[in-house]
């Protein structure tokens, strides 16, 4: 036991520096003072640097951890009394010593570089310099520092996780920064955990269940990713997939992050969202860090495990494994990085109240340390099997930028899956293309894919709702410019528009860009209806894009990762531009909530109702006659047969009649005995025309049909209710 003099705004105080404990990692506060413990299996050395304030370039005190006293097997631990008292007000790093060896064993220690806790809750990064992380010299005066902060001084008020039934959940992939930040927004705190608190009344009126936040775990703000050839401005990394710290929400989120108020911030946010009862489902990136390859940072993990934690190339372990595409690979499923990346998940879910996870290329996280797909990852059933994590979404992309590609196929059973295949199939079908995908016509894949994807996840005894659908995602082109363009224009990125897919499966409706042809813009919006219409048609979980539902244009840019401008901002100008196709999205929204037979929680199963209709079948033009082997048809149509309801007994039937041709084609209806089929949406029809006002009430609004044929307008969603004929 030995004491250490800090110096501080109040009178000199004494700490008692004791051994502390190898468990639990990280910082941890009890009522007499802090327990700080990280791994090092390859460390000769170790120092905590305790900084007085978060401007401080130099530690007001480093203390040096004992191999003999603070330290067991691989961790290096030390508690010091009295510290509690300043959580929130002091800052810490640690330096570590040890082999610099590379290409041998892989190690990069460096006594040099400063290094912030991989636990660490709050990070501060106003001094920090990205290239002093480089190369051989000290970088206190510019490094990262970390925040003590006392997770247990929040008042929840009673929330808890929402739990929504996967069946009932409708996905808004939204960006914390660029849903407030334009000067559209009108908030108060733009850009922030609170702005997305002022904007709470809009998510509500939207009708969605859930928010996706892309990643707020905190990273590198000013990362420089090159220079905009059009404006000369920097890129950064706006994104942010490139996180440094899983414990802590990103500290350019935050209102007062030189107060640690990081926690609390984002739990304010969360508390307020579940009031509303919105879900809050964060996008994490567990694939890689931010460190780099051999030419990156070190920050944290490469200068405390290096080959721990990433994946490195065997014949030469100085180069990384890059199956991310980012420059490195986190070594997953090493019990040490699998702990990190379970406690992490485990944390925002007790401590943060988190109801869910998206999981960034997250089939890397089924990859051994030699870098092969493993039949059982330890990492992925520990998440699945986890008590703690047992309620919470986990949903997967299921590919990753070395090829791997886990549509269907991904381990777990309760894992919610990107649909990859569902998009590039109803891309095309809206598009009006031809031809075949997957040995199937595009409209027989079309149909596979809106009965939830029977084809690949019923034999692994799955369920519908693993199928997470959507028609875009951050990664690629948003609504608006997939009925905009017919290329990508991501010259604003640096790269020549060599970045970015390729192969978009958009149309540009006769003209590329932005038009002033009513024509043109008409079809668009139409369109855009479409699309919307048959995702929340559609079985399985969707997932659209923040701003989707006005029109959000990134003028063509498929890749906007490294966009902190106007360019990738929410412009809330939109709202009221476009505000038919908004309440064309809300209804839609009302309208699959309303009825349960378009969220069935399992597969079809030919079960018929009492009028005979059976839960689902398929038409062409012709009853009965779907063109599965036509590769030139672009129409479909769908009757679902009600069944049991709890209010009058009887689910309303549905009839859908998805015409994606150019042309206008009469198509067959159902006959149902002593019903007539209700038009009830129509997305051919301008606003308020395209879908029913009162979807509850009396359908004085609507056009009864039938029986015998209609009209489909070329490039439309009609879609039908079967009601009593004296109703």
């Amino acid at each position: 036991m030995t004491e250490v003099l800090l110096s501080s705004t109040t009178p000199e105080t004494r700490y008692v520096i004791e051994a502390g404990t190898p468990h639990p990692l990280g910082t941890t506060i009890d009522q007499d003072g802090v327990n700080f413990s990280f791994y090092a299996n390859g460390a000769v050395s170790a120092s905590l640097l305790l900084f007085e304030h978060p401007d401080d370039s130099l530690p007001a005190q480093v203390i040096a951890f004992s191999p003999t006293q603070n330290k067991t097997f691989s961790f290096w631990h030390m508690y010091i009394k009295g510290l509690n008292q300043r959580a929130g007000r002091v800052y810490y790093a640690f330096r570590v010593n040890g082999p610099n060896d590379p290409s041998g064993k892989g190690e990069r220690y460096n006594g040099n570089k400063v290094l912030i806790d991989p636990y660490a809750r709050g990070n501060y990064d106003q001094l920090w310099q990205r290239q002093d992380a480089l190369g051989p010299g000290d970088n206190v005066a510019t490094s990262m520092r970390s925040v003590l902060i006392d997770p247990s001084n929040y008042d929840w008020e009673g929330d808890q996780p929402l739990k929504h039934r996967w069946n009932e959940t409708i996905i808004y992939e939204m960006h914390v920064r660029g849903f407030t930040q334009s000067s559209t927004a009108g908030c108060f705190c733009p850009g922030t955990f609170r702005g997305v608190i002022e904007k709470i009344a809009y998510l509500q009126s939207l009708g969605i269940t859930a928010v996706e936040l892309l990643p707020v775990f905190d990273f590198d703000q000013k990362q420089v990713m090159g220079t905009n050839p059009v404006t000369d401005q920097p890129l950064t990394n706006y994104w942010g997939y490139d996180p440094i710290a899983y414990f802590a929400p990103q500290a350019s989120y935050c209102v007062s992050p030189e107060m640690g108020e990081h926690l609390n911030e984002f739990r304010d946010m969360v508390k307020a969202l579940h009031r509303a009862g919105i879900e809050v489902i964060l996008d994490v990136v567990f694939n890689h860090t931010g460190e780099g390859n051999e030419n990156g940072p070190t920050i944290s993990l490469k200068g405390l495990a290096n080959s721990t934690y990433y994946l490195l190339t065997p014949q030469d372990k100085q180069y990384y494994w890059n199956f991310s595409g980012a420059g490195n690979t986190v070594n997953a499923n090493h019990p040490v990085t699998s702990k990190l990346i379970t406690d992490a998940l485990e944390y925002w879910v007790k401590e943060m109240h988190v109801d869910g996870f998206r999981f960034d290329e997250a089939v890397i996280l089924t990859r051994a340390e030699n870098g092969a797909p493993m039949v059982h990852p330890p990492l992925i059933w520990q998440i699945e099997l986890s008590d703690v994590l047992a309620s919470t979404k986990v949903i997967a992309e299921p590919w990753d930028a070395g090829g791997l590609y886990e549509v269907g196929t991904f381990p777990g059973q309760r894992w919610g899956v990107w649909n990859g295949r569902y998009r590039d199939a109803l891309r095309r079908f809206v598009k009006g293309a031809s031809g075949w995908l997957e040995n199937q016509t595009i409209t027989a894949r079309v149909a596979t894919v809106m009965a939830g994807s029977a084809d690949i996840f019923q034999s692994g005894g799955e369920l519908p709702t693993n199928s997470v659908n959507f028609f875009t995602s951050h990664d690629g082109f948003t609504l608006n410019d997939l009925v905009s363009y017919n290329d990508k224009h991501n010259e604003a990125n640096g790269q020549n528009n060599t970045d970015g897919i390729n192969d978009n499966w958009s149309w540009n409706c006769g003209h590329e860009g932005p038009s002033a042809d009513p024509v043109v813009e008409a079809l668009r919006e139409r369109q855009a209806r479409n699309c919307l219409a048959i995702l929340l048609l559609s079985q399985g979980t969707p997932m659209f894009v923040a701003g989707d539902e006005v029109r959000r244009t990134q003028q063509g840019n498929n890749n906007a990762y490294c966009q902190d401008n106007e360019l990738s901002w929410f412009d809330w100008s939109l709202v009221e531009k476009h505000a038919p196709l908004l309440r064309f999205c809300q209804k839609m929204i009302a309208f699959r909530q309303q009825h349960s037979i378009l969220r069935r929680a399992q597969f079809f199963n030919g079960q018929k109702n009492s009028r005979g209709l059976q839960d689902i079948a398929w038409h062409g033009c012709r009853l009965n006659s779907p063109g599965w082997f036509d590769p030139a048809c672009h129409v479909l149509s769908i009757t679902m047969g009600g069944l049991t309801d709890a209010q009058d007994g009887q689910e309303d039937d549905l009839h859908i009649i998805l015409n994606m041709d150019q042309q206008d084609l009469d198509f067959d209806l159902p006959a149902v005995p002593g019903r007539a089929w209700l038009k009830v949406i129509d997305t051919s029809r301008p606003s308020p025309a395209d879908i029913a006002e009162n979807l509850l009430g009396p359908l004085d609004d609507v056009v009864i049909v039938g029986p015998g044929s209609y009209h489909a307008p070329g490039r439309s969603v009609s879609v039908f209710l079967s009601r009593p004929v004296n109703a």
